[in-house]
C-alpha cells in the first residue's frame, strides 16, 4: 500500500474533506426527508404523488459518485510506483585476469576460453545505453577499449586476449579507474559524469606486488575505488584443483577467494564466486541486471483518473435508471 511519500502533491487529499462533507449533507438530507414524511398526515394521497424507491438502490448513484471523487483525488495527489528502466547513462569497466593461471583446464575448455565466452555473453545482454569497456592484465594493465556502446569492438578485443606471465590485480583496477575518469571527462558535461562500476574477473592471487595493501596493490586501489564512488564487483573464477604446466612442473593455481571477496567489501561491490562455466554466465547475467537496469519512481496516476472516470459515468447512468434524474 503506497505511503504519502509515494506522492507528489499530497495537498490534493485534503479534497477529501469536501468529499466527507458531501457524502455528510446527503446523510443529512435523507434524514430531513424522512421525517418529512412522517409528518405528512395523508399517506395514501403520499403515496400517489410520492411513491416510495425501493428501498438501498436508490443510493446506489450517490455511493458511485463517492467513489468516483475519492478515485479522481487520489488520482490528482499524483500516485507513483516504482518501476524497473533500462539505463541510459552509466560505465562500466570489464577488468579480467589474463595471467598464465587462465589456461588451467579445471574449467572447461580452460578457464581463459569459458571467461571469453561469457564475457562476450555479458556484452551483449548489456542494455544499449551503457557504456562498456575492456582491461586486461597479467604483469601490467592494458587499457583495451575505451568505454563505448560499440558492442562488437568490445566482442573483438575479448577474442583477441593473450596470455602473460604475473599477476598485477591492483593494476588492473588502477587503469580501470583511470579509464572511467578520462571518459566522464570527456562526456560528462553539465550533469557530471556517468555512474560507474567495475567489473574485476580474476582467479588467482596478486603477485606484482606481493602485499595487497601496497601502493599500487589491489586493496589500496579498491580503497582509492570507494573513495571514487566506483564500487567493484569482483568475481573469483576457477576451482581449488586447477593446475598449469610450467617448464615441465604442475604448478597448482587455487583461487584466491578471500582477497577477491575482500577487494568488493573494501570498494563497496558484490563478491561473486564461479567454478564453471555455467555459474560464470549465471554471475554475469545476476549483473547485467543489476547494471543494465535501475528502478525509479514513474507516475501512476492514469489507473486512478479512469477508474475514477467510470466510476462518475456509471453513477449518472444509476440515477436515470432508479431516479430519472443526475445526483
Amino acid at each position: 500500500m503506497p505511503s504519502l511519500s509515494g506522492f507528489t502533491s499530497p495537498a490534493w487529499f485534503l479534497l477529501l474533506i469536501l468529499v466527507g462533507v458531501l457524502i455528510a449533507g446527503y446523510l443529512w438530507a435523507q434524514r430531513r426527508r424522512r421525517r418529512s414524511t412522517m409528518r405528512f398526515s395523508n399517506l395514501a394521497l403520499l403515496d400517489r404523488v410520492a411513491p416510495s424507491r425501493q428501498g438501498w438502490p436508490k443510493h446506489v448513484p450517490m455511493a458511485l459518485l463517492g467513489v468516483a471523487l475519492v478515485l479522481l483525488t487520489v488520482g490528482l495527489a499524483g500516485p507513483t510506483s516504482e518501476q524497473r528502466v533500462p539505463r541510459n547513462r552509466a560505465t562500466v569497466l570489464l577488468t579480467m585476469d589474463v595471467s598464465l593461471s587462465m589456461k588451467a583446464q579445471d574449467v572447461s575448455p580452460s578457464r581463459l576460453r569459458a571467461a571469453k565466452q561469457a564475457a562476450k555473453e555479458f556484452a551483449d545482454k548489456l542494455t544499449p545505453g551503457i557504456n562498456l569497456g575492456l582491461v586486461s592484465f597479467a604483469g601490467t594493465a592494458t587499457v583495451m577499449v575505451m568505454p563505448t556502446t560499440d558492442r562488437p569492438s568490445v566482442k573483438q578485443a575479448i577474442d583477441s586476449l593473450q596470455l602473460s606471465e604475473a599477476t598485477a590485480t591492483g593494476e588492473g583496477i588502477k587503469a580501470s579507474l583511470s579509464a572511467i575518469d578520462s571518459f566522464g571527462r570527456m562526456i560528462g558535461g553539465g550533469q557530471g559524469p556517468p555512474p560507474a562500476r567495475i567489473v574485476l574477473m580474476a582467479d588467482g592471487g596478486q603477485t606484482i606486488p606481493r602485499e595487497l595493501d601496497a601502493p599500487r596493490g589491489a586493496y589500496t586501489q579498491a580503497k582509492a575505488a570507494k573513495q571514487a564512488g566506483i564500487p567493484i564487483s569482483t568475481i573469483s573464477f576457477g576451482t581449488e584443483h586447477g593446475s598449469i604446466r610450467i617448464q615441465g612442473q604442475r604448478q597448482p593455481v587455487e583461487v584466491d577467494d578471500q582477497a577477491m571477496r575482500r577487494i568488493s567489501e573494501l570498494s563497496g561491490g558484490e563478491f561473486y564466486k564461479a567454478a564453471s562455466a555455467e555459474q560464470l554466465r549465471q554471475v554475469y547475467d545476476t549483473l547485467q541486471e543489476q547494471i543494465g537496469y535501475e528502478v525509479k519512481r514513474t507516475d501512476a496516476s492514469k489507473p486512478w483518473f479512469v477508474l475514477g472516470t467510470l466510476a462518475a459515468i456509471v453513477a449518472a447512468g444509476a440515477a436515470l435508471l432508479v431516479g430519472q434524474r443526475l445526483p
